[in-house]
């Protein structure tokens, strides 16, 4: 199955850790895709990621993760 792009969109993947992580990042967590939503900083650098299916992630400043990250072109 493949997901819908926007027009003129640019897709790659991206080495993230808390500091980098950012709102629609797709990050592959126990073999499904999962899209980030909100980000709730914690305490020590660590990040709380809210996906759109309601499940929690929380990552501590070292945690290094692979995501597709979607960037218009312009």
């Amino acid at each position: 199955m493949r997901e819908w792009t926007p027009s003129g969109a640019l897709v790659s993947q991206v080495e993230i850790t808390s500091t980098t992580v950012q709102r629609g990042d797709i990050i592959q967590v126990g073999g499904r895709a999962c899209r980030v939503r909100d980000l709730f900083q914690l305490p020590q650098g660590a990040k709380q990621l809210l996906f759109e299916s309601g499940e929690l992630l929380t990552i501590h400043p070292r945690t290094q993760l692979i995501a597709v990250r979607i960037s218009r072109r312009r």
